[in-house]
């Protein structure tokens, strides 16, 4: 099963991308997480930051072939709600000889009921993107 988190690309240079996902009820994984409070599953929210970050590495590199190689640093701050949306904002920090991509993300909850100066973090962290091997 694939999960597409990136419903729109808002910005993007070489070194940085800022994307938004919208979280609606319709989505599958809310029934279950949890029910009578559903929330965006913290596995996902690690995913619209890697699934945006390969679009940016895919973007500069020609090739949309990359695995999330590991996690650091990793903080989770609020819940993102239905009715709510995520902005992701990824940037490339080093660039490694053997393909790899070390990145820096964060995602903030963007709410029709708060100012945009008021964005929450639901998550930030750093994250190496590694090319997958040819077989």
């Amino acid at each position: 099963m694939h999960f597409d988190l990136v419903d729109a690309v808002m910005k993007e240079s070489d070194s940085a991308i800022v994307t938004v996902k919208a979280v609606t009820n319709a989505e599958e994984y809310l029934q279950d997480h949890f029910p009578g409070f559903p929330v965006l599953p913290g596995v996902f929210m690690i995913e619209a930051m890697v699934q945006a970050g390969r679009r940016l590495v895919a973007a500069s590199a020609g090739d949309s072939r990359y695995v999330l190689g590991e996690v650091r640093a990793l903080k989770y701050g609020t819940f993102v709600r239905p009715g709510e949306s995520m902005r992701v904002s990824v940037e490339v920090r080093k660039r490694h000889d053997d393909g790899r991509v070390e990145c820096r993300g964060q995602a903030v909850v963007v709410s029709p009921e708060r100012q945009a100066d008021d964005a929450r973090t639901c998550v930030s962290g750093r994250f190496t993107l590694r090319p997958v091997a040819p077989c």
